[in-house]
This record gives structure tokens, sequence and C-alpha cells, in this order.
């Protein structure tokens, strides 16, 4: 690049950066990551240390802000309220601490302080006589935005110092700098609250406190959880501290919130902590992009000076970027092995803590509507520790009007079959059977202990037989060969018959096992039970209207209209025509059952806990329902009996507490005569 192009380029950058210091210091409404503005400021910094006579006084390189918002009043700092320069990593760190201590050799023998750099609002905070009397924003560093009314609504800040009266002296004159920000915690109650309320949910607890401080009406600011942590002594008429550490337990004794901090003997030590520190980031109550290392003389500290606006006796040990913006390319769908289709963004490939992005998830398709996530727009992108990176919403302020709103499939894009979607639920399905996303998961819940209970047909042997073509469908089971088997890997003659009869054994299991084995969203053992016994086959199932379930007992709407759309896919009906056909069709167990015996325990319900000796958890089940009885989960009042095995849960305590009668195994089988 040559010297005009620079020069160019130059001018753009501080045009650039401007704009993005009003977005995000003015407007609390940025545009790109903190990771895509630090490196803008770095690539200037560059330039015009290569030609210092291209400096101009405007340029963001000379001063720490932007200038306070037209709506507040602006209140002067009694010192210039400083930023601080970066450092990326710990030779950056290194090279810091080289430069000032060729400045000073006293460098070389001092001690540090680390603080977490809180990623929240700077403020200054005014006391006279101990009783704060005003506060403001940082604004550029010299002039701030007074916004006393609304520090006021913080709980955590002092309105009187030493909040204890326990003799301490303070200074007549007090001004503090601190930070406004939210506790993650309270953040995500904010937003549930909002969400619940049918408002407006935020994206970052950063830009939400920035927001929630400079509102117009102190009220709305009260209704905001924001709190206050405090960190530095800008100016004092008085001064009782020869060192950082000495001034933060200073304003600790006297009432102040102060940021944690760790004493460091030497800058090797400082940098190890400032590395763990970035190990525990995802575990702080906070959000925090960076460790400060600070000097601790302060002495030395005033003497090394300012540098441009950054004072030479500390750092910002910045950490990689959790929060960057990309293009939204596309949103694909995902169907997953329980058949809920789940959206992903397509992405313009980025770098975001040391891993180039392209893919990241979208939640769901509420999440979707609720962000109004659009293709095409420009989205605010984050990876928090090692979980996948997701989409926290879009820049809506830098859209061109073609980006279009988002409407979810109305067909699985594996199986091209509709999917259902039930109002009031998250979750959208693909509720074909045999849906190739899905196949695998529900063969293996097909042939399990508590459905069809095919022994030997683990999951490896259900992922041979659908990767070989041999199964497409639950029902391609009962039509498998000796001679398909023994292509498999794995199998030999015996081997291939001993599952061939455990396939052919699975067609004696009751319509309770078959039903709880098609897998129909939201019907599990209990509800298969109540289903068999109500409608004894599978032809008056299929026939059951949606008025028809919900008069059963534990069959909600969301069931019953799951039931109702299993049976009308077409798909399905083919897999029980199949099934049929191989004569898997059983007629109610547990109906034919109870003709042949008293219904003793008609109208009675059971909870089991522990083991018992000779039955097992679905023996018992079975031979209370053959009986009349309902198994269910949990003890309440209207349980009617404990079944009780040896090694008991919690559920024996509270049958004690709410004298629910007690049976072992023998006496269950008195009870049944």
């Amino acid at each position: 690049m040559d010297t005009t192009e620079l020069q160019k380029r130059a001018d753009e950058l501080r045009q650039e950066i401007s704009y993005h210091n009003y977005r995000y210091y003015v407007l609390n409404e940025p545009v790109v990551s903190d990771s895509e503005y630090d490196q803008q400021m770095i690539e200037l910094r560059e330039i015009e240390a290569e030609h210092p006579e291209w400096i101009t006084p405007d340029s963001p390189t000379q001063r720490t802000g932007a200038p306070p918002s037209e709506r507040f009043t602006k209140l002067r700092h009694p010192a210039a309220i400083l930023s601080l320069g970066n450092a990326f990593d710990a030779e950056d760190v290194r090279a810091w601490y080289e430069r000032i201590g060729r400045l000073d050799e006293r460098v070389r023998e001092t001690d540090f302080l680390v603080e977490p750099k809180l990623d929240g609002l700077t403020v200054v905070l005014h006391y006279q006589n101990g009783i704060f009397s005003q506060g403001a924003t940082r604004g550029d560093g010299e002039v701030g935005e007074e916004v006393t009314s609304n520090l006021r609504t913080i709980r955590s800040l002092p309105l009187r110092v030493p909040v204890q009266q326990n003799g301490i002296e303070i200074p007549d004159s007090l001004v503090v700098r601190g930070e406004v920000f939210m506790y993650l915690k309270d953040f995500d109650e904010l937003n549930t609250r909002l969400r619940e309320a049918g408002e407006k949910t935020y994206l970052n607890p950063r830009n939400t406190a920035a927001g929630s401080l400079r509102q117009l009406n102190p009220e709305l600011t009260a209704t905001r959880p924001l709190t206050l942590l405090t960190y530095d002594i800008v100016a004092s008429d008085r001064t009782f501290w020869a060192t950082n550490e000495e001034r933060l337990r200073f304003q600790k004794k006297i009432g102040f919130p102060v940021v944690d901090w760790t004493y460091c003997k030497d800058i090797d030590s400082a940098i190890d902590v400032s590395l763990d520190m970035v190990e525990q980031r995802y575990n702080m109550p906070y959000e925090t992009d960076g460790a400060v290392i600070k000097i601790n003389d302060l002495s030395l500290a005033e003497d090394l000076g300012v540098v441009g606006k950054d004072p030479r006796s500390a750092i910002a040990f910045k950490f990689p970027a959790v929060e960057v913006t990309t293009q939204l390319r596309g949103i694909g769908v995902n169907v997953g092995r329980t058949g809920v289709l789940t959206p992903y963004a397509f992405l313009e490939p980025v770098e975001i803590s040391g891993v180039i992005v392209k893919q990241a998830t979208l939640h769901n398709f509420d999440y979707i509507a609720e962000k109004d996530i659009r293709p095409g727009d420009r989205v605010l992108l984050k990876r928090a520790g090692d979980v996948i990176p997701y989409v926290i919403g879009p820049v809506v302020d830098v859209r061109t009007g073609d980006e279009k709103p988002y409407t979810p499939p109305r067909k699985c894009p594996v199986c091209d079959q509709e999917v259902e979607h039930i109002e009031g639920e998250v979750a959208w399905y693909c509720v074909n059977a045999a849906c190739p996303a899905q196949l695998i998961r529900n063969i293996e819940h097909f042939v399990s202990r508590g459905a069809m209970d095919i022994v030997g047909l683990g999951i490896k042997i259900v992922e041979q037989l659908v990767q070989s073509g041999l199964v497409k469908d639950v029902a391609d089971l009962y039509s498998l060969s000796k001679d398909d088997l023994l292509q498999l890997d794995g199998f030999a003659d015996k081997k291939a018959d001993n599952l061939l009869t455990a396939i052919e054994e699975s067609k004696n299991q009751n319509l309770s096992h078959l039903l709880t084995a098609l897998g129909i969203r939201g019907v599990g053992e209990v509800g298969a039970a109540e289903l068999a016994r109500q409608f004894e086959n599978i032809e008056n199932l299929s026939a059951a209207t949606f008025d028809d379930l919900l008069e059963i007992e534990g069959i909600g709407p969301n069931i019953a209209q799951a039931i109702v759309d299993w049976f009308m896919s077409s798909t399905n009906r083919k897999v029980l025509i199949k099934l049929h056909d191989a004569g898997v069709w059983p007629e109610s167990g547990t109906q034919m059952s109870q003709r042949e015996s008293a219904q003793i325990f008609s109208g009675q319900t059971f909870v089991i806990t522990g083991t018992l000796p000779e039955f097992s958890r679905q023996q018992v089940k079975e031979f209370i329902e053959r009986h009349g009885g309902r198994v269910i989960g949990s003890v309440s009042k209207k349980t009617s009996y404990l079944v009780l095995g040896d090694n008991p849960g919690s559920k024996f305590t509270k049958a004690e507490e709410l004298g629910i009668p007690i049976v072992d195994e023998e006496g269950l089988r008195k009870l049944a005569g």
C-alpha cells in the first residue's frame, strides 16, 4: 500500500472508529463486536506509529470515548478518566513490562494487582462529606453525562460513607470510579420476565446495563437489576494510602462494593493469574472481557505517567473474543433422532475464541421469531467455553431492506413429509416413523425392554441393519431372513438363529408393549397401558378422534393431537399394514387378562420403589394392571399402595409421611388373592 492509500486508510479508520464509539457509548447499540473494534484500533495505532505527523487532534487514539449525549447535563471530571492499553497474550504483557522497565528501574522490583476487567459502563461517583452528591458516565474521559438520579436507584451504591459508623476518617471530597453492570443471573431473570410479559428481550448484559443507566426516567432505571463495583479513586482532598491494594481496602472498609483483586509479587505471577482468569471466565457471575494488571505502588504509577490516553502503569490483558458479528448466509434445519426439527445458521466464516466458525445454533423456531432473525442479517454471535456457538440476535440498524422474515418449514427436509407443530409448544416435529433421520433411534426404542423386548438386538446391530438397507422401518425387522443376518459383521448361524427367535417371540407382546414401541410422541409405558385398556386394538385406536382421546385420564390436548397426527401419517399407516401382515397385531393383553381375572385392583393406584426379589419393575407393573390397577410414578394422597422393595428411595419416606399403606411383594400377591 503506497503512502496515499495508507493515509486514506487512516482517515477511513478514524471515521469508522468514531462512528462505532458513538454507537457504543452514546446509543448503546454497537454494530460490531469488541474484537472487531479492537482490530481497527490496532491497525490505526500501527499506521500512526509509522507516521506520527498524520495524527489529528480528533483521532480516536487521542481520546478515551465518545462525546456525552445531548440529552443529559454535562459534568466535567476532576481528573482524566483514562482507559487502558491492550495486551492480547502473555508476550504482549511482557513487552509492556519491558517498555516501562526501561523507563524506570523500580519496575523490576515492584509488585502488581490483577483484577477482572468488567464489561459494563464506567461511572464516576462524587462524595462530599461522605454523602453521594453527583455521578456521571465516563463520556469522552474529560466530560461525562450527569446521571445522579439514576445512580441513586442502584442498591449497591452507598449513599453515605462510611456505611458503618466505626470512626473511620474519610476525605471531605472523594471521587470514586466504578463499573455499573448486571450479574448474568439477574440478566437472565430479567429476560425471562420480559418474555413472559410479551415484551422485547435484550441481547447482552453490557448494553442492557448501559441503556438502563442512561434512561431519562429514573423510575425505569429502578426496575432494572443494576449493580456496581468500584476499583479506583479518581480524586481526594486527603490520602491515606500508598498502594493500589491499600486504596481498594480503604474503599471496601468504608462501604463500597469493591472488585475482587489478586496480589502478585512479580510480573510472572500476574501473568499466571491472568491466564487462570481466562480459564475461569465462564464460571464468573458477570461478563468480563479481560484482566487488568496494575502496578501496586501508586508513587511509581504516578511517575510513569501517561502515553496518549493510556496510563503506563496498567494494562488490560484482553481475553479471546466470545462475541463477534458476521453475515447470516441462510438458515438450515436438522432433524434429530426424536423427530425434533432444529434450525441452525449458515454463517460467513468468522474467528471466535481461536476457532473458525461457519455454523451456529439458533435454538428453535420461536427463538428466531422472537429475535426477528432473518437470512442476510448481520448477526451477533457468541461462543462461551467449549459450547457450540449460537446467534444472539440481529444487528437491525445495518439492514438493507432486502432481509425477509423467516418462515419455518412445513415439510421435513429429510423425508418431505408434513411436519407437526402444536400450538403452545416450542418444538416442531417430523412424525414419520420411517424418516431416515430418525430410523436408528426409532428401531432402538422399538426393540427395547419396555417395548417389544427383542433380546440381542443392540444398537450396533441396528446400525448395521439400517446402513445395509435391510431395514427401512420397524416392520422390516419381521421380514429378516437368516441369509440377511449372515451378511452382517459378527453373525454366524447360532447368533442369527437366536436373533430370529427373539424377533418371532416378540410377536407375542401385548398391545400395551406395541403402543409403547411405536414411539408416538408423549405416549410412554403408562399412557400406552391406558390406551390399550380403553381401545383394545390398533384399529379402534387409529379411529379415535381428538375428543375421544381427551376423555382418557392422563391424555391432554398435546398428546391427543400427537396420537391423531401419528395415525394420519400415510407412512405410519404403511408401517402398521406391514406389522399386521407380519402377525404383529395383538389384542389388548391387559383387557383379555382382565376378563379372565377378578378386578381386585380396579380404581386403585400403586407406586413402586426399591428392588423386588422375584418381580422386575415391568413384571410387577403388568401384574398390577392385569388385576385392574394403575402404576404411577410419584406418591400423593391419592396413592392406594406403595409396593416396597430393597433399597427404597424418597418415595418410601413420603408414603410414610402421608400414611399410605405399604406392601412388599408377598403382600401384593395376597392383595390380589
